[in-house]
């Protein structure tokens, strides 16, 4: 797993109740990336991408874009070791 990297993403903008959440999660298994996103109440999107390091670069660029309907206007990223993350779910 020494080829695998994690980062922990704070998405802000107009990123809820636009299928952000969806359109990550699918974007993250075609690249082959473990994690999760969720909404937080604070209005921002939270997110964690485990898996390659290119991979994980691609859904990092991703979170600038998001949903077609989403208006980003931040992305925090912050890196660390994986944790075994194993699939990519939406939590709740």
């Amino acid at each position: 797993m020494t080829d695998r990297t994690r980062a922990h993403v704070f998405v802000s903008g107009k990123v809820q109740g636009v299928y952000y959440r969806a359109t990550t999660r699918d974007t993250a298994r075609e690249h082959g990336v473990d994690g999760w996103v969720k909404n937080l109440d604070d209005g921002r999107v939270e997110a964690v991408f485990e898996g390659p390091e290119d991979a994980v670069e691609s859904m990092v660029e991703f979170c600038h874009e998001g949903s077609p309907a989403a208006d980003v206007d931040d992305v925090e990223v912050e890196y660390d070791e994986p944790r075994g993350e194993d699939g990519f779910e939406i939590r709740y």
